[in-house]
């Protein structure tokens, strides 16, 4: 199993393959006043199944949390992690 880590961009996570430093997925947002909007999540196909996309969401929402912001998930894969993990509500904008 490869190593990954994770690189920070301004508006995007990059997950990287830290063996072959390839990247291996991406979660993509976009910051409107004290909201990240998350637009897309991904994970190459051949390393998915391993929990990297979810991985990847939580990034955000340490972000959030860090930043104190709220999330506004657009991205499918991002409002279904918001579903399953009751524990991210803190982060969760409720008001739309």
């Amino acid at each position: 199993m490869a190593n990954f880590r994770f690189e920070a961009q301004d508006d995007e996570i990059l997950l990287i393959n830290a063996d072959t430093q390839q990247q291996a997925g991406e979660i993509a947002f976009m910051t409107a006043d004290e909201t990240l909007i998350i637009v897309h999540t991904g994970v190459n196909p051949e390393y998915r199944g391993q929990g990297l996309a979810e991985q990847l969401v939580l990034k955000v929402v340490e972000k959030a949390r860090r930043e104190d912001k709220k999330i506004l998930p657009i991205c499918p894969f991002a409002q279904k992690e918001f579903r399953e993990k009751p524990d991210y509500s803190d982060v969760l904008r409720q008001d739309v």
